[in-house]
């Protein structure tokens, strides 16, 4: 079963998942190692490697190292064609589709694909939509693309939808590294009840309570990063609200 099928399996049955976002330019061999113990005893679907903005040329140490001490899928996070390491597990073949710049809809994949055919890592064609949770992000500066507003749940559906109908299978909403809040409720339900993708939440969420309100709402799965520097432990309290929403469903 590749990983994308398991995301959907788990989907269908109602299992809320974690992922865990190691941005390179923050990564930190003994805090992850620390960490990672702890992290295979968990719930934890994959960690995602990569962002907007690599300035060290440490991506393929990073996987290498989070392979040999943990059993948790690596699965890339590309903010460029340059970001792809053939140690890892899978790369989010990441389509802009929230942004109308050519060079993050289909430029950087031109460039990554004869890279990608060489490997054998499992492709997960997403469409990937910045959304507007109260701060400048950088990935909205380095991709030159404008949000879906805060408050528009209609954009972020229909959007949605439409790169279901193009054949992507994952959709993925985020408020970027550093955002003020969580993708809203009512954006998260519109688009989780409008299409038959697993849906990902990320950026904002910094607690048991955010994580509660998204799952809530209809995500299949969220991603944690920033939150994790500052106070690994709360990742403890996103991993209750995943189990009682699985629970419960």
């Amino acid at each position: 079963m590749t990983y994308y099928d398991k995301l959907c399996f788990l989907k269908k049955e109602k299992k809320k998942q974690i992922a865990i976002l190691i941005d390179p330019d923050k990564f930190i061999e003994d805090n992850i190692r620390e960490l990672i113990s702890y992290f295979d005893k968990t719930s934890i679907f994959c960690f995602f490697v990569g962002g907007s903005l690599v300035s060290k040329n440490n991506i393929d140490a990073i996987v290498i190292f989070l392979k040999k001490y943990s059993s948790i899928p690596v699965i890339l996070f590309p903010g460029s064609f340059s970001h792809i390491s053939a140690h890892a597990d899978g790369i989010l073949f990441l389509s802009l589709i929230s942004g109308r710049n050519p060079e993050h809809l289909i430029g950087q994949h031109v460039l990554a694909a004869p890279l990608l055919k060489s490997t054998a890592l499992e492709i997960i064609p997403t469409g990937y939509m910045i959304i507007d949770c109260g701060s400048p992000t950088t990935v909205s500066y380095i991709s030159n693309t404008e949000p879906i507003p805060y408050n528009k749940p209609e954009i972020a559906s229909c959007t949605a939808l439409a790169g279901e109908y193009l054949g992507l299978k994952l959709i993925y909403l985020d408020g970027g590294s550093g955002a003020d809040k969580p993708v809203s409720n009512e954006m998260i339900r519109a688009v989780s009840q409008k299409i038959s993708l697993p849906v990902v939440i990320g950026g904002g969420i910094r607690s048991g309570e955010d994580a509660d309100r998204v799952f809530s709402s209809g995500a299949d799965l969220i991603v944690v990063g920033n939150a994790l520097e500052s106070n690994p432990a709360v990742l403890q309290d996103i991993i209750i609200a995943s189990k009682t929403y699985s629970n419960i469903s």
